[in-house]
């Protein structure tokens, strides 16, 4: 009899997270540049074969989270709630991120991930990249979840304000040297003041 389908989905679940998991103390341990796919398939106790039916390469383990965030703030553009404003929408997209983030093993891959990011040149240049596209993308989205209220200068500085503040925030925290969780605290405590500058105006105010 097989397994049905909601095990089987979380027993992957498991893997690729175990995989993730895995990467990111091999990183912190041993460096980005030196870790090998295998040592990575042998900490999750699968094989390489199995590590590649999950990802590409070690740079996608490391950014998948971030591809992942944009797919869901995508998917809550297109869902738009009636009567929902341009900041509401952006702070419920950004919440269900942090709701995640508030486990403590997913907060720290977070704040693992963004210190690699600023310290491995090859990561910060695709990150890099993956930002500008990721802005552009939520840019799009953002005026076709409100035709003929936002034009592309005014969801551009919405979508900026909210994704500068986030990133600024964990660097800053990771500066500052604290645990995962109040890095991701200070990032929602920036999130939500960039938030409530764009309430303070038209056309985001609630």
């Amino acid at each position: 009899m097989g397994e049905i389908p909601g095990l089987r989905e979380r027993k992957k679940l498991r893997t690729r997270h175990a995989l993730i998991a895995g990467a990111l103390r091999l990183f912190l341990e041993k460096g980005y540049e030196q870790t090998t796919v295998s040592e990575i398939a042998m900490a999750a106790d699968v094989s390489t074969r199995t590590f590649f039916s999950y990802f590409a390469s070690k740079e996608e383990v490391v950014l998948c989270n971030a591809r992942e965030s944009l797919d869901h703030i995508l998917r809550t553009f297109a869902e738009r709630l009636p009567g929902e404003s341009p900041a509401d929408l952006l702070s419920r997209a950004v919440e269900m991120i942090f709701e995640a983030l508030a486990d403590d093993e997913r907060g720290w891959e977070i704040a693992e991930v963004n210190r690699l990011v600023m310290t491995v040149p090859s990561l910060r240049a695709q990150a890099l990249l993956l930002m500008f596209d990721a802005q552009h993308r939520m840019v799009d989205a953002l005026q076709r979840a409100f035709p003929g209220e936002l034009d592309a200068i005014e969801a551009a500085a919405a979508v900026g304000s909210v994704i500068g503040a986030a990133k600024l925030g964990i660097s800053v925290g990771l500066k500052q040297g604290g645990p995962s969780q109040e890095v991701i605290g200070g990032c929602r405590r920036a999130v939500g003041l960039a938030l409530a500058g764009l309430r303070a105006v038209a056309p985001f105010e609630s």
